[in-house]
């Protein structure tokens, strides 16, 4: 019986010393995320001075993109992962040239192939965040195309991760429904239908059907706001 003591005496600190380290471990990392939300929210202050067109947008993407991951029946993990992406997809505008972020009118070739720059310059910002390492990923690629003929890496329908898939759909139904100085938004019926003619192509179908499913349940609830939880505060559905 004394020689089964010795031995698991032992065994029990050991265990208690892992549960120990472990308990550690998790506490690191909440507290590495906290810090990682903390400093965004600061990015986040920067670009909302800078243009706070883009800001919005930013949150309307988020907005949109967590409805069609509710449809999708993401788990709580990729909902936060999905929201963090959304809400960062374009922070690599800061680095672009105001002339180019608030041209009023079509952007000339040079001018586009600037402003094709900012999911790399997201990417930038984001990937020396220990907590952002996906988050930075999915950013740099929300303008891959389900056909491949997107970019920067021309990446092709389920090698473009699921995060960047939905916010390709957030993002292209933002700007279209979006009212600006030199033209009014599309009505979302409309936009929906433009979903739908470039599904296959643009876009990956299943998730087209999901975010117009998801939308036209968050119409029935009459709400004019939504909530987004990292800013821990709720938007006005309309595009100023």
């Amino acid at each position: 019986m004394k020689k089964n003591n010795v031995f698991e005496l032992p065994s029990l600190n050991m265990s208690l010393s892992l549960l120990g380290m472990a308990s550690q471990v998790e506490a690191l990392k909440s507290e590495n995320k906290k810090i990682s939300e903390q400093a965004a929210r600061t990015i986040l202050k920067a670009l909302d001075v800078k243009d706070n067109y883009t800001f919005g947008h930013s949150m309307r993407v988020a907005y949109f993109s967590l409805v069609t991951g509710m449809e999708a029946n993401l788990t709580p993990e990729e909902m936060h992962e999905l929201e963090l992406s959304a809400i960062f997809h374009d922070i690599g505008k800061i680095g672009t040239p105001d002339a180019v972020l608030n041209k009023p009118s079509r952007l000339s070739e040079e001018e586009f192939q600037i402003m094709k720059q900012h999911p790399e310059k997201s990417y930038e910002i984001l990937q020396d965040y220990p907590y952002f390492e996906k988050i930075a990923v999915n950013a740099r690629l929300h303008h891959e195309r389900y056909d491949g003929k997107g970019y920067p890496l021309g990446l092709k329908g389920e090698e473009i991760p699921l995060a960047a898939r939905i916010i390709l759909i957030a993002d292209t139904f933002d700007a279209m429904t979006s009212t600006r100085p030199y033209r009014k938004g599309l009505p979302y019926e409309v936009a929906f239908e433009e979903l739908i003619q470039f599904s296959g192509s643009q876009f990956d179908p299943n998730l087209v059907k999901m975010f117009i499913q998801g939308m036209k349940k968050e119409a029935l609830k009459g709400e004019d706001e939504f909530f987004i939880p990292l800013m821990d505060r709720r938007f006005n559905k309309n595009a100023a």
